[in-house]
């Protein structure tokens, strides 16, 4: 279905927008080429408080409910606040979908404790949120873009929260989040000459040592510390201006997975043959089975790493988690 003729047809402004959310879910790909039709449709259809406040609580609903649809409200959040041109006295767009989040916020240290229903549901609003920190742009007066300084916040009180209730899903989601927005929260940290992540790392080693959650969770915590210490997977800039690239990094392939041909021949992406190589490996196996594109469903029923944990640890996993607990033990002794 086309949203190219308007609210033709809608009787009210939810169910044009929730169709329009439900069209999005199905087609993705549609947003570049709907979304201004769509702002200009609900430009004039949104003229009172009461429609703006309705038009955010859609979008929120949809956004913490819809599994994967957090990365896609958030664009179409960041869209809309720029696009929408009714600014009542209760608030613009921006600031009613940030109040919105304000109200699920305050209630953070109940839904951590809640059961697993209002865990879920935590769960959900904390994921959205750090999509809004990556998307939401915010325009300053000399036309520079900024992120949302008060998610920031926000997100760190939220991590918080979560390695204060160590269990199981929490710790799950305190991973998505990390994994999600680690390497833009720890610039943002640096830049402001906090070491934030520092502390974050230590209570994840500390969850580690004496949380009574699940090894295979354990792992995961591990994990995320390995990506932290890699820099959150990110090759090392040569300059700040200058983007690396093969000619002007020698450390370039530095980060690169090493693979195989059917030979067993090692090469990496700084073989000149790559391509045609990977191409290869690529057709003898499925590397990729279950692969989502904004990487939200992290622990969807496709993905290999997180069903491998559900195995037993493999030996060398389970020797370098002995190791990290023997190390830990060891420091806190001194």
């Amino acid at each position: 279905s086309s949203f190219e003729d308007g609210y033709d047809g809608y009787l009210t402004l939810a169910e044009y927008v929730q169709d329009f959310l439900n069209h999005l879910a199905e087609q993705p790909g549609c947003f570049e080429t709907e979304i201004e039709q769509f702002a200009e449709t609900v430009n004039g259809w949104v003229t009172a408080d009461e429609t703006l406040q309705e038009l955010v609580e859609l979008i929120y609903q949809q956004a913490t409910s819809v599994p994967n649809f957090s990365y896609m409200g958030a664009r179409l959040c960041n869209y809309l606040s720029h696009h929408l041109t009714i600014s009542p006295q209760s608030g613009n767009f921006r600031q009613l979908l940030l109040q919105r989040c304000q109200t699920e916020y305050e209630n953070r240290d109940e839904a951590a404790k809640g059961d697993e229903t209002a865990q879920k549901q935590f769960h959900a609003f904390v994921l959205f949120l750090a999509e809004l920190y990556l998307n939401l742009e915010i325009k300053g007066t000399k036309g520079q873009v900024t992120r949302a300084e008060i998610l920031q916040e926000g997100l760190r009180e939220l991590l918080n929260v979560l390695f204060s209730n160590p269990v199981d899903n929490n710790l799950m989601c305190a991973v998505k989040l990390l994994k999600l927005t680690g390497s833009v929260l720890e610039d943002a940290w640096k830049e402001k000459g906090k070491n934030d992540m520092e502390e974050m790392i230590q209570r994840i080693e500390n969850v580690v040592l004496d949380a009574n959650c699940s090894r295979d969770v354990k792992h995961m915590l591990l994990k995320v510390v390995e990506l932290r210490s890699s820099n959150w997977g990110r090759v090392h800039e040569t300059s700040p201006h200058a983007k690396a690239t093969p000619e002007n990094d020698p450390n370039y392939f530095m980060n690169e997975p090493t693979f195989y041909t059917s030979d067993g021949v090692p090469f990496t992406a700084a073989d000149p043959d790559y391509q045609e190589k990977y191409q290869e490996l690529l057709e003898r196996e499925d590397l990729f089975p279950d692969y989502e594109e904004n990487g939200m469903a992290l622990s969807g029923p496709g993905d290999q790493y997180f069903n491998d944990l559900d195995n037993k640890m493999d030996p060398e996993i389970e020797e370098a988690y002995e190791k990290f607990c023997l190390e830990s033990e060891h420091k806190r002794k001194q």
